[in-house]
């Protein structure tokens, strides 16, 4: 008979105040919570410690994957599942995890589905839906790596098995933050991509561009969401074009100055 596995909760944040509850309400029943924080200026951390999160501080951000490994290290639990303030999980996934904690052996990892919230509607296409990520795995297997932006588990060569139930992700709550937010993504994925010594031609970024609307709104279906599938059509559109301007840019500033 299979030992239930411990399973710990971890996040990282910074100035997560007005998200910070609900999401720790949705995985409250977790064995442990572990929230590493980067400089919050709001009361995050009094709410997560009210909550019983344990809570620890890290100011030296060198990316959003290094600063989960850390978050990691926190961790004590069998299991971890990898969670952002403004996630929230489902009763039906709940359910899903604690089948796993029951029978899973200890090598297994699991992915969800997200349901992205856009300008007040949960898509259902653009890419957007069913947003399938890997969050649940055994602790002492597996980390993420360490890009900066769009960090991603090192999970090779485990099969990802997927899992009942959704994460409700409230991606674009504000669209001025959300674009602000957006821009920080695509700086921090030009400066790698350009430490990397990745490069771009000019003509290319508007092929990127106009290759990413196509895709979001004709591809992926995102027509069939009305409004906010066009409107999320230009957005990633835009994202796109930041982001391989701002590497055409920076190996232009580079060349001006070798000159």
């Amino acid at each position: 008979m299979n030992t239930k596995k411990r399973l710990s909760v971890v996040m990282i944040t910074k100035n997560e105040a007005p998200l910070l509850i609900d999401c720790l309400l949705s995985v409250a029943w977790a064995d442990e919570i572990v929230v590493l924080d980067s400089g919050s200026q709001d009361n995050t951390l009094l709410l997560a410690q009210h909550h019983g999160a344990k809570v620890y501080t890290n100011t030296d951000w060198q990316g959003f994957g290094k600063q989960r490994q850390l978050a990691q290290q926190y961790a004590t639990s069998d299991y971890i599942f990898m969670i952002d303030a403004d996630e929230r999980m489902t009763p039906e996934l709940k359910i899903a995890i604690e089948t796993v904690l029951t029978t899973a052996n200890n090598n297994a990892v699991y992915s969800c589905s997200r349901r992205n919230l856009f300008l007040g509607r949960f898509m259902r296409h653009g890419g957007w839906y069913p947003d399938q990520v890997t969050r649940l795995y055994p602790r002492q297997h597996y980390q993420y790596n360490d890009h900066a932006v769009h960090e991603s588990l090192n999970c090779d060569p485990a099969e990802v098995t997927p899992l009942n139930g959704n994460l409700l992700h409230l991606t674009c709550r504000d669209f001025c933050t959300f674009q602000r937010k957006q821009l920080s993504y695509a700086e921090a994925w030009a400066v790698q991509r350009y430490q990397q010594g990745k490069s771009c031609h000019y003509l290319t970024i508007f092929a990127h561009a106009i290759g990413a609307f196509c895709r979001t709104w004709l591809l992926q279906a995102g027509f069939l969401d009305g409004k906010q599938g066009l409107l999320l059509a230009f957005v990633n559109a835009q994202y796109t074009f930041n982001k391989y301007t701002t590497l055409w840019s920076l190996h232009d500033q580079q060349k001006r100055k070798q000159q």
